[in-house]
């Protein structure tokens, strides 16, 4: 109880909404709600992909040579990108058994402490994903199947993922220390 005094109630107290902080929190959540809904589409096409190989193959004998592929391609941009919708939405995994239990005041501290941990690890995904793209882009590679396609567009997922991380996290963070106003608009 005096924990959440001295903390000034700031994670019920919302911010004065319309702030630069606010603004922020407010395009993220929209950028990775977009991003979101785009990649939800996106498991439909790979559905129907599917079919079209199952269709292809087993009614009339001609397996394709793109359809592997264009699934595997198509489902795991939709899984790194979508981390971003996920965080926005609250949606990985923590331990709320345990920080449920923890004041207000010692939360904001232990978000701030793993919030360096955070961005160590989105900084290395962006970094890491950018050299490994950037390279394949420049030396064209593809995937050396009878298909063939070039493989850079599915790693520069990576670094767009550790970005749009990022970005959450930091709209995150800022509504969980009071900062911005509390309440998420990521729809």
């Amino acid at each position: 109880m005096a924990e959440d005094a001295a903390d000034g109630g700031q994670r019920d107290r919302p911010a004065v909404h319309g702030g630069p902080a606010d603004r922020f929190c407010d395009v993220v959540d929209r950028i990775n709600t977009w991003v979101g809904r785009v990649c939800a589409w996106s498991i439909f096409l790979v559905t129907a992909v599917v079919l079209y190989e199952v269709v292809s193959r087993g009614v009339f004998g001609m397996a394709t040579t793109w359809a592997n592929e264009t699934t595997i391609y198509l489902s795991a941009s939709a899984y790194l990108v979508a981390g971003g919708y996920a965080l926005a939405h609250r949606r990985h995994v923590r331990i709320d058994l345990l920080y449920d239990r923890l004041s207000p005041r010692t939360r904001t501290r232990l978000d701030l402490f793993t919030f360096v941990f955070f961005v160590i690890y989105v900084g290395a995904l962006a970094w890491v994903g950018t050299t490994l793209a950037w390279g394949s882009f420049l030396e064209g590679e593809t995937t050396g199947t009878p298909w063939n396609p070039p493989i850079w567009p599915v790693k520069f997922a990576i670094p767009l993922a550790g970005l749009l991380l990022l970005l959450q996290g930091i709209a995150n963070l800022l509504r969980d220390t009071g900062i911005a106003d509390t309440r998420s608009r990521a729809g």
